[in-house]
């Protein structure tokens, strides 16, 4: 029986490789196995950081609301817990953007939640 010719298999694999290394510095965008321990790294890099980036905005968000509450008279954790009890369900993210961007529409929130 004739030996299995693997080469065109071995060069797609190669070229898609390569094809995610593109743009990198040096020899890690022309050499296999170093482009391939590269990518490899980079993709571990950005499945991590994925997540992290929802953290770093929820962070940015309440500090945002945070600084807007200070001004309005009130803390932070006072207002959310007037506003759960309230019952008034609005993210973090639509409250930093109303503290940002419609400063009377947030400070009638700090009311409500005051009382």
């Amino acid at each position: 029986m004739a030996k299995v010719q693997l080469s065109a298999a071995r060069r797609r694999r190669k070229k898609r490789l390569l094809k995610l290394a593109k743009g990198q510095w040096g020899a890690r965008s022309k050499r296999y196995k170093i482009a391939k321990r590269s990518v490899m790294r980079s993709l571990v890099f950005s499945y991590r950081d994925r997540k992290v980036k929802k953290r770093m905005f929820r962070r940015l968000w309440i500090i945002r609301i945070n600084n807007a509450c200070r001004l309005a008279g009130i803390k932070y954790s006072q207002f959310i817990l007037g506003l759960k009890k309230a019952k008034i369900q609005i993210d973090r993210k639509m409250l930093a953007d109303l503290a940002v961007n419609d400063a009377n529409t947030f400070k009638k929130l700090v009311e409500i939640s005051k009382g």
